[in-house]
């Protein structure tokens, strides 16, 4: 592990050298606040997506976000796979066959008996939480249940996240908490996980690269992979995150969420001599 739980504060993204950008072949990242800017997905951050692709740069959106949509993600977008439910599952389009690659954490008969299980602890959260509800992307998950506090709902704040989350705890679940879902369940994975089974997969293993590899994300689910990797990139929008967790990004930027990710990118590309001087952010 690149960094202990004694690790300082994330420096500015400005202070990365550029020789540790320029070696990078995969970034992976969050979608959420990471990508998204006020709940949308900017143009400035698909033109970044666009701009690694187009550099060689794999990149792997990594989120608590359902299965479906992976699918879509995977199909549509310059990525080269999609990690899903925090590790769970992940999917990839084979352009050259022209197939969905998927793979999943937990055999079907065994999530099945586990989502029984997650609703009743679900059914619980809500009446322990008033103003809390199920996710309206529930419909489109396989392995998790998500309990929205900030999105649709209230917003309540990460206290309320927080009781949510020890309700699913004490019933023998896991559960983390992103900057507006509380996601839960019940199996040994979290997204370091989900990117292990991918890169051994359809890469080369996670460990023998992780030099190569940059993770951007915004808040304290992402803790597994920020300590993976050396170069981990955190938006602007973690600082409220960071006094709790174990092991922070590296480097921060100066812009929140999907502007944060297009500053990132802008940096990387400027490290590979991918774009002019002038137009680097």
């Amino acid at each position: 592990m690149y960094m202990t739980q004694e690790s300082p504060r994330p420096r500015p993204l400005a202070t990365a050298p550029a020789s540790q950008l320029a070696a990078l072949r995969w970034v992976l990242t969050d979608i959420d606040d990471t990508l998204t800017l006020d709940g949308r997905l900017p143009a400035a951050t698909y033109a970044a997506l666009e701009a690694l692709h187009r550099a060689g740069i794999a990149v792997v959106p990594v989120t608590g976000r359902p299965a479906g949509w992976c699918d879509a993600i995977a199909r549509h977008w310059p990525v080269a796979a999609v990690v899903g439910e925090n590790g769970a599952l992940w999917y990839a389009l084979d352009h050259g066959a022209r197939r969905m690659l998927r793979w999943q954490a937990q055999p079907e008969a065994e999530r099945l008996a586990n989502q029984a299980r997650l609703h009743a602890l679900a059914a619980e959260a809500l009446r322990a939480v008033p103003g809390s509800a199920i996710a309206a992307d529930q419909p489109f998950r396989l392995f998790d249940v998500a309990v929205d506090f900030c999105e649709d709902a209230g917003p309540l704040g990460f206290d309320a996240a927080e009781r949510i989350a020890d309700v699913f705890r004490a019933g023998g679940a896991e559960a983390k908490v992103s900057s507006i879902h509380v996601n839960a369940w019940i199996g040994g994975w979290d997204k370091r996980a989900g990117i292990e089974a991918l890169f051994d997969a359809r890469f080369q293993p996670f460990n023998s690269v992780r030099d190569a590899v940059a993770f951007a994300g915004d808040s304290a689910n992402d803790a597994p992979l920020f300590a993976a990797v050396a170069c981990s990139v955190g938006v602007a929008n973690v600082a409220p995150f960071l006094a709790g967790m174990a092991t922070p990004p590296a480097y921060i930027t100066r812009a929140e969420g999907g502007a944060g990710f297009a500053e990132f990118a802008d940096a990387l590309l400027k490290a590979r001599g991918a774009i002019p001087e002038e137009n680097a952010a």
